[in-house]
């Protein structure tokens, strides 16, 4: 039920003194349901590359096919770039789902995504660009144990004397090094076994001489737990929670970055599916919380995600072109490709909302509005800060442009949008269903 948004569970998340969008956060994207955060840092940009759910996931079992990547500078506006390799890229696997927890990294220019197609091993696909288009190099699997089904979850890190290790598997840990080509392994596969309250999902990385490895711990629920090693090849201490398993959630999977002088950790949940039932199906969703170190390296424990509040680290610039499927807030909406490439907003019905947080408008303020928008109907797109009660400071009205792919810039004045406000996109029709497909906006 698309507008069960409104229910007093939710008006609780959102609600905070006026300012809607404060604590509309957590799950991060709203679009899709995403799961296994694997953040990675370029060009001064969170690249967050997941999993992702599709939405007629029944029950306990998975429907997994492709991976996304969402990007931000602040922390809390995510712009979506849809799915950036599929199965589909693996032309030897044998199966047609399974397409779990990836992790990308970055190696002399060349960007390279580490892919577990579940029952068929580990893949790896390779690109000039952290956007695609992934290939695969080597026709064939990197690791695959064919005498059980651990080979899932790999997470890598290139180590301060250039060499790279992967880390992965359920329900025993392995290791293996890599070549500096990064698309073959050099030795034999180690087997670790397992570490106490390991499960899987682990997330490998170094900082200030201590190696990391976080994991998804204790089952069932699970939390995310952690092992420090003066080694990158063990042996593993385990020190206890990043966050402690809670049955708000029943599984998890961290990922973990440093970006702008703060570290932050992601996990998954199924905040986003509780927000439409209690009936549990394998729908999950990204959330991320900032996470802090202790003086001696350990890490101290994050409450979970809904109880706390990530802080945007940039202020949101709107004058110049922003893609519509830029937002921290958009439940009920979703996010398509466009044919000739691109993405778009659309499932955009009566009464929903789009949110984009600490916009700074400046002191003179904006003037105008301009939208690129496709409508077979026409509808109304008021422009609310703070809120979706907050002042009104424009109102676009959108005409028929002659079909729901036939794009055309519109625009409307705007008055009042001054200083730093939440941005709230209020959308009305009388049709009330699909009024509308947006592809970017700007302010003037």
């Amino acid at each position: 039920m698309k507008h069960s948004l409104m229910t007093s569970a939710l008006a609780a998340l959102l609600a905070c003194a006026g300012q809607t969008v404060l604590y509309a956060q957590d799950p991060i994207i709203q679009t899709k349901y995403t799961a296994d955060p694997a953040p990675m840092l370029h060009n001064d940009t969170v690249f967050l590359y997941t999993s992702h759910d599709e939405d007629d996931a029944q029950g306990y079992g998975f429907k997994m096919l492709d991976w996304q990547l969402y990007t931000s500078t602040d922390m809390v506006n995510w712009t979506d770039h849809g799915a950036v390799a599929s199965l589909k890229d693996f032309t030897w696997r044998k199966r047609d789902n399974g397409a779990w927890a990836l992790q990308v990294v970055e190696r002399n220019g060349k960007f390279y995504m580490y892919c577990p197609l579940h029952g068929n091993g580990i893949g790896v696909l390779v690109s000039d660009s952290p956007y695609g288009p992934f290939k695969d190099p080597i026709g064939k699997p990197l690791v695959w144990q064919k005498e059980h089904w651990d080979d899932i979850d790999p997470t890598v890190y290139i180590d301060d004397d250039g060499q790279a290790y992967m880390y992965w598997g359920n329900p025993n840990l392995y290791y293996v090094k890599l070549n500096e080509d990064m698309i073959s392994t050099s030795g034999d596969i180690v087997k670790i076994g397992k570490l106490k309250t390991y499960q899987e999902g682990p997330w490998f990385y170094k900082r200030d001489g201590h190696y990391y490895l976080a994991f998804a711990s204790t089952c069932c629920p699970e939390g995310i737990g952690y092992a420090m090693s003066d080694s990158p090849t063990g042996p593993w201490d385990v020190k206890g929670y990043i966050m402690r398993p809670t049955e708000r959630t029943r599984g998890n999977h961290p990922g973990i970055v440093d970006y702008k002088g703060k570290t932050y950790v992601f996990g998954q949940n199924y905040d986003l599916l509780r927000l439409e039932m209690e009936e549990h199906h394998e729908r999950r969703s990204v959330s991320v919380a900032e996470m802090h170190y202790n003086a001696d390296g350990t890490i101290q424990e994050v409450p979970y995600f809904k109880d706390v509040k990530v802080e945007q680290v940039e202020l949101f610039n709107p004058y110049r072109r922003v893609e519509a499927e830029t937002m921290a807030w958009g439940y009920g909406l979703k996010t398509e490709k466009m044919p000739g490439g691109g993405i778009y907003v659309t499932a955009v019905d009566d009464g929903d909302s789009l949110i984009v947080r600490g916009v700074d408008f400046g002191k003179r303020g904006a003037k105008r509005f301009r939208a690129c928008i496709a409508s077979e109907q026409g509808c109304t797109v008021e422009i609310h800060l703070d809120s979706v009660d907050g002042p009104l400071v424009g109102t676009l009205e959108v005409k028929a442009t002659g079909g729901m792919q036939a794009y055309k810039e519109m625009e409307c004045r705007v008055k009042g949008a001054k200083g730093v406000h939440d941005l709230v996109f209020l959308f009305k029709g009388g049709a009330g269903k699909n009024l509308m497909n947006w592809d970017y906006w700007r302010f003037g």
